[in-house]
């Protein structure tokens, strides 16, 4: 019986992941980093600036989705990126964006996204 594999997406932070499928999706990735890039999902300078200014990660999460994730199509979103790991700066466990846009797929297409061990 022929079976297909299921794709998947996965997380991760450039100092932890340093494979060739890695996506990055921060405004600026490490200079070492030579894998693909994803500028759909980069923050603006303004909300980096802002949060790093006032740690808000509501207000943060709310511009996130208003300057970028609403104006995405989820389904585009998969399927450029699925059997890649998303990567931008902050270590597991921290607030990031790149989380955001695990929330944001699981939400729209009920896509789990799990960060890498």
């Amino acid at each position: 019986m022929w079976s297909q594999k299921r794709r998947t997406l996965k997380t991760s932070y450039f100092a932890k992941y340093k494979f060739e499928d890695g996506v990055s999706i921060a405004r600026k990735p490490p200079n070492w980093f030579k894998g693909s890039k994803y500028p759909e999902l980069y923050p603006s300078w303004d909300m980096i600036v802002e949060y790093k200014k006032n740690g808000d990660k509501q207000a943060y999460t709310r511009a996130y989705y208003k300057q970028v994730l609403d104006k995405l199509n989820p389904d585009k979103v998969w399927a450029d990126l699925k059997d890649n790991t998303l990567l931008c700066w902050e270590k597991s466990g921290e607030f990031c964006h790149r989380r955001l846009v695990a929330a944001w797929l699981n939400e729209k297409l009920g896509e789990k996204i799990e960060e890498v061990k």
